[in-house]
């Protein structure tokens, strides 16, 4: 009886562990899918996704990432654009108010950018970002971010109620280099992991 037992127990573990390693590779195709899927789309923000700043200058992740929403701007896809992050480690400038003034600097109207720099995480960036778009009864917004960076942020705002059309950078110095194109995927599928078993 023990043995039996013990022999449906392997079994069942051995399933689990199975679809857990299904689903995650599962998730990780469809990181990389959205990471090299230009969904550019009329919307009413671009939301750019905070990244490290030094000493008041975005970092190299962080200005492709604007230039990428300028760019998008310019086109017209959109007539206001939301920087998100915080001030991390640096006590003087967020990352948010770093890439609003970099934006300012590059011709956007201060009056089309809205700067939300009270969120830490991703996650919380896009509660912040969707209670704005929700403040103004918007319904649809551009994310930019680094490729790898995309599927977890679409299917957030979408969780939030809000449609999100996503277009990666395409400068991203993450993206160019192999091996940490890999590592981020990989951390993503365990980060949004978490985040769907948090929220059950």
């Amino acid at each position: 009886m023990r043995r039996r037992i013990l022999k449906w127990f392997t079994l069942l573990v051995i399933v689990v562990l199975a679809s857990i390693g299904l689903y995650w590779i599962y998730l990780y195709q469809q990181v990389r899918f959205l990471a090299g899927r230009d969904q550019s789309h009329v919307a009413e923000a671009i939301v750019v996704l905070g990244a490290a700043q030094y000493n008041g200058r975005p970092s190299k992740v962080l200005k492709a990432r604007l230039d990428h929403a300028l760019e998008l701007y310019k086109k017209s896809y959109s007539k206001t654009i939301i920087t998100t992050g915080s001030y991390g480690a640096d006590p003087n400038y967020s990352e948010a108010h770093v890439a609003t003034e970099y934006l300012a600097e590059h011709g956007v109207d201060e009056a089309d950018i809205i700067t939300e720099q009270a969120s830490v995480t991703t996650h919380d960036s896009i509660r912040a970002a969707s209670l704005l778009v929700k403040s103004k009864s918007w319904k649809t917004v551009l994310v930019v971010s680094d490729g790898f960076h995309l599927f977890r942020a679409k299917e957030m705002f979408e969780d939030e109620g809000i449609k999100a059309y996503t277009s990666p950078a395409p400068e991203s110095p993450i993206e160019a280099s192999a091996s940490q194109r890999l590592w981020y995927s990989l951390r993503e599928v365990f980060l949004f992991s978490a985040y769907r078993l948090v929220d059950l």
